[in-house]
């Protein structure tokens, strides 16, 4: 790529537009005191619960040096407090103080109010494009060798065609890789009818992957209660697995449950789905409970995970 191809001149002019919409939203960091390096690491902390000085390094790929004197002066700002381990004692966990925990939830307010004034004037569809172009950006420059997501995007608002196009992709594919009969396709269907009444971008989400005008990926959040959310309709077109991109939806669904301050996420699955358990377990969910039945032509355990996001 020469220095003045066309991409260059448009990635540049982005970069001024969006480091003056930066400019806009940190204004309330640093009204804070705190540099965006340091409110990256309070948050970082708040979102993980519990960690190590190295889990944040590998996460944020900051200094270790830089990050240490950040950490001191949480502590002495009474922001963060340390626990030995009680397995090792040369490893700490850093947790947020009340006052930390207080101040973060504070600039997460303010952080959201400034952007709802530079969305509100938008439509919905308006604002799923620009959260969809920033969500496909992330992805594509982010993505690790072998997970080729640049033919990929994403979409979070449903269309006409999409839930049916849902219902025959997994009737088709649990028929094929896991001997369900039309039960289950009927049950899919019973659920998007349950569903769709109810829906409410405001507490459920739809995350679509598409590629080629086609829908080769989902994930859906919806709301249970003020607390609580359900994770369905999580499925992966067999042409793109491989690819990290169940990763990329489930974190992306796990990310707007915390957004939506849920304070727990559970999913119901059946012991046959092996692959998207192990996916599952890894992202932090635990199996909370189990019963053998005959379902959809075959005998086997249906399964409930659960997963605590704060």
């Amino acid at each position: 790529m020469s220095i003045d191809s066309p991409v260059v001149s448009d990635i540049r002019r982005f970069n001024r537009f969006y480091t003056g919409m930066i400019g806009l939203l940190n204004q309330h960091i640093l009204e804070s005191n705190l540099s965006l390096s340091e409110v990256r690491v309070l948050y970082e902390i708040g979102q993980l619960g519990k960690c190590t000085a190295g889990q944040l390094i590998g996460i944020l790929k900051i200094d270790g040096g830089y990050l240490s004197r950040m950490l001191k002066k949480f502590e002495k700002g009474g922001l963060l407090s340390r626990q030995q381990s009680t397995a090792d004692g040369r490893t700490f966990f850093l947790h947020l103080s009340a006052a930390g925990k207080k101040m973060l939830a504070g600039l997460e307010d303010k952080s959201t109010y400034e952007i709802r004034q530079l969305t509100d004037h938008l439509s919905e569809k308006q604002q799923q494009q620009v959260a969809g172009a920033m969500k496909t950006i992330e992805q594509v420059l982010s993505a690790q060798p072998g997970e080729t997501v640049s033919d990929i995007h994403f979409r979070y608002n449903l269309q006409p065609g999409d839930v049916g196009y849902l219902i025959y992709l997994h009737g088709h594919l649990y028929a094929r890789e896991s001997g369900y009969n039309l039960e289950f396709e009927a049950y899919v269907c019973k659920t998007f009818y349950e569903f769709l009444p109810t829906y409410n971008p405001a507490k459920d989400r739809i995350f679509l992957a598409i590629a080629d005008n086609q829908i080769v990926g989902s994930v859906a959040i919806l709301g249970s209660s003020r607390h609580l959310a359900q994770l369905r309709w999580f499925i992966i077109h067999p042409d793109f697995r491989g690819r990290g991109l169940g990763k990329q939806l489930l974190q992306q669904a796990l990310d707007f449950s915390r957004e939506k301050h849920y304070q727990k996420v559970y999913l119901m699955t059946t012991s046959m789905q092996e692959t998207a358990i192990a996916l599952y377990k890894k992202a932090g969910f635990r199996k909370t409970g189990e019963k053998h039945l005959q379902l959809w032509g075959q005998q086997l355990y249906e399964q409930r995970y659960d997963m605590d996001l704060f």
